[in-house]
């Protein structure tokens, strides 16, 4: 539950939150390094409370050893109190494997800072063509350029950072003149709008657009700029929620599994994916497997009514399969959770009440049609 609710107060910048619950997630369970304490870690970094960051960083490092992601925040760390000889060496080994976009930028620029002006070029060059919508990274390149004595390549360095910030600020009036015309109609004219924001190599941009169009309920032009972004960020849980209920939303529920299923390998605890997964499996009939992932997903936000609803049902309708079947014990077991989950609710002791009887329990069995009883008529 802690895990559950840290991960959404994570997604949506409530550092605070998501701080209280990766500690209590820890109090239970010290051995959570990776799922508990790096975004324990990550919060406090988002905060700028930055020894205590260190502290847990270097605590997942001694547990984890380099991984790269540790080491990306150890170097964005090590920039921040002016340390840059160390912010080179860890961002150096995270580049074995970039955990993030910017890596390469945050390398140039710890080695700009120690005068090392080939390497900083070097990398972000690199930062360029990994990134080339971030307009920090010909900025920072103008200042390289401007100490190595090369003024025009400085300048024109410059200029490019200055166009895409105007480019951003297209970008913005473009989003916002999308959504209008998906409202107003028709959807052909706003189309033709809403596609100048289609970019074909950025997911971050192809996510963005995907929500406007989904935002304005039009599922089906959704589907392109997430397919593509999925294919750009296959380890993003995000981009791959995005897509499956875009699908779901569709009813194209096979589509909508795969992408579900890969991303809970990597993020097991993540509420939103376990819930929709839960839904998919339900729609596609698969209600053994779907009572598991719907019990983890109650157990990780006991708070959402409709996943408590859902498997609700799902466990009702277990429970009569078994009951058909004559596998009593099984069929018990699914009642009686149906019971605790909806106490109020008369089916699930009606359904024990015709077990035991068949079991020829017959004090246990007029116990559960009394309690029927009682509930039909409160």
């Amino acid at each position: 539950m802690h895990l559950g609710k840290g991960y959404d107060a994570l997604k949506q910048d409530r550092y605070e939150a998501a701080v209280e619950e990766f500690r209590a997630a820890l109090a239970i369970d010290p051995s959570l390094v990776l799922r508990a304490q790096f975004p324990l870690a990550v919060a406090l970094f988002e905060q700028h409370k930055s020894a205590e960051a260190r502290r847990e960083f270097e605590a997942v490092r001694r547990e984890t050893g380099d991984h790269p992601n540790v080491l990306y925040y150890l170097g964005r760390l090590d920039i921040e109190t002016r340390d840059f000889a160390s912010a080179v060496k860890n961002l150096s080994a995270a580049m074995a494997k970039p955990p993030f976009p910017d890596t390469a930028y945050y390398l140039g620029f710890a080695y700009f800072k120690q005068d090392d002006l080939a390497n900083a070029e070097k990398w972000l060059k690199e930062a360029e063509q990994n990134n080339p919508r971030d307009s920090r990274i010909p900025y920072q390149l103008g200042f390289v350029y401007r100490k190595q004595g090369r003024e025009e390549q400085a300048n024109k360095a410059l200029a490019l950072s200055q166009d895409l910030h105007r480019q951003d600020d297209t970008e913005a009036q473009l989003r916002s003149e999308c959504g209008e015309k998906l409202d107003r109609g028709p959807r052909e004219e706003a189309h033709a709008i809403c596609e100048k924001l289609y970019h074909d190599d950025d997911a971050e941009r192809l996510t963005a657009l995907g929500m406007i169009y989904g935002q304005h309920g039009d599922m089906e032009a959704a589907l392109k700029p997430f397919r593509r972004a999925a294919e750009l960020s296959p380890q993003s849980p995000q981009v791959q929620y995005n897509l499956a209920l875009t699908y779901f939303q569709l009813n194209q529920f096979e589509d909508a599994r795969a992408p579900l299923a890969q991303a809970l390998k990597r993020w097991p605890d993540l509420f939103p994916l376990n819930a929709l997964y839960g839904a998919v499996l339900v729609k596609v009939g698969e209600n053994e497997q779907a009572y598991g992932v719907l019990r983890h997903a109650r157990q990780l936000n006991p708070q959402d009514s409709s996943t408590a609803d859902l498997l609700y049902a799902t466990t009702l309708t277990l429970a009569k399969k078994g009951q058909a079947a004559r596998q009593y014990s099984g069929a018990l077991r699914y009642f009686e959770e149906a019971a605790k989950l909806r106490s109020q609710d008369p089916e699930p002791h009606r359904g024990m009440a015709e077990i035991y009887a068949h079991m020829g329990k017959p004090a246990q069995a007029e116990a559960e049609r009394q309690q029927a009883d009682r509930l039909e008529n409160k």
